[in-house]
């Protein structure tokens, strides 16, 4: 099958992508690489540089002519979108919509996008966070990135395009970039790692809710043959920061004490994800344990942020 991945040299999409060619399916990636890595991209993947805004992407589906396209490419850090939120709804929502536009255009069947179970609810009135739970983002990036499931739904019916809305949570792992204030897990490690002073947002009882990024690929996998519309993708289990924290200084062994600081704007206090709909009509629920998969993570970590030897 032919099959588009956006934002396929990040985190998340690259591993999609690794995944969709050892199954045997023809692979073609386009990410600007803002955050991204072109050593992430899989070397039997067609790789086009480009944000998924540009006007030239017609010219990518044309060439390609996907049957599903994986829409995984996002700006992605919440305080950017509170300090420039132009610049945020230009490459979420726009460019999310010159995605769709060409999906329909060009007879894409169907379209798994990538949303955020964390930015687009609010604060929770009730954990674990089902898909009914009433939207109120509190952030500018939670608005863009639940605008797209408006759009979805809108071209969804009338215009013949089948999707899947997945709703993310903390999802950590390999290629996870330390850049971004979601990857707290890459954060840490890398600080840990050098040694480093590392400085927690808040009193340290922030919860989120952590995924391993190969529970991830898997929704996706399912959701590419059933489902439609939105479901949850995470543990429904929260983690405070302070027990992240500690966890991965016992699995590094990093004896340092770490700084408090105010907590950031628009991130929320709690969150985790109720998962039940997406057992239910796609078959997924999490297979990995928080360490369990931090321990299948630490290696990867350990290559890429230990500082060589004189």
């Amino acid at each position: 099958m032919n099959m588009l991945v956006t934002g396929g040299a990040g985190f998340i999409g690259s591993h999609i992508v690794d995944a969709l060619i050892e199954q045997g399916h023809k692979v073609a990636v386009v990410d600007n690489l803002s955050t991204g890595f072109v050593e992430n991209v899989n070397p039997r993947a067609r790789f086009y540089k480009m944000s998924v805004s540009d006007a030239k992407l017609a010219e990518v589906f044309e060439q390609e002519r996907p049957e599903v396209v994986s829409h995984q490419a996002a700006q992605v850090v919440i305080q950017r979108s509170v300090a420039d939120p132009i610049f945020d709804a230009e490459e979420n929502i726009v460019g999310s919509l010159n995605v769709i536009l060409n999906s329909i255009r060009f007879g894409v069947r169907k379209i798994i996008y990538a949303s955020s179970g964390g930015a687009v609810y609010g604060e929770p009135v009730h954990l674990p966070v089902k898909e009914d739970h009433p939207i109120n983002p509190s952030s500018q990036y939670g608005v863009s990135k639940h605008t797209v499931e408006h759009y979805l739904y809108l071209y969804g019916t009338p215009y013949g395009l089948d999707y899947v809305v997945l709703r993310y949570p903390n999802v950590y792992g390999p290629r996870q970039n330390p850049e971004g204030e979601a990857g707290v897990v890459a954060i840490f490690a890398r600080q840990m790692l050098r040694g480093e002073p590392l400085t927690i947002f808040g009193q340290g009882d922030k919860t989120r809710d952590y995924t391993h990024v190969g529970d991830v690929v898997r929704a996706n996998f399912l959701a590419m043959e059933k489902g439609k519309g939105i479901y949850n993708v995470g543990t429904g289990v929260e983690t405070t920061d302070q027990e992240m924290f500690d966890t991965l200084a016992e699995l590094l062994g990093y004896k340092g004490i770490p700084k408090y600081a105010p907590a950031r704007k628009g991130e929320i206090y709690r969150i985790c994800l109720d998962f039940s709909k997406a057992r239910h009509e796609l078959g997924w629920q999490p297979q990995l344990t928080l360490e369990e998969g931090l321990v299948q993570t630490i290696e990867y970590y350990r290559v890429r942020f230990t500082p060589p030897r004189i």
